[in-house]
């Protein structure tokens, strides 16, 4: 399982926590994630994130 930065804001997509708050489940990868999804902390695309490497 990766982690996923914002580079816009530096919100970190965790795939193995997921976003159960959000009806995203533990376990889902980024490449899973809809289309449309969002930052959930400043609205940016899924292209404004990257594999963080921290």
């Amino acid at each position: 399982m990766d982690k996923w930065i914002c580079v816009i804001c530096g919100y970190i997509y965790d795939e193995a926590l997921g976003m159960p708050e959000h009806g995203i489940a533990p376990g889902t990868r980024f490449s899973e994630l809809p289309d449309g999804w969002v930052c959930p902390e400043c609205g940016s695309p899924k292209e404004s994130f990257e594999i963080y490497a921290g």
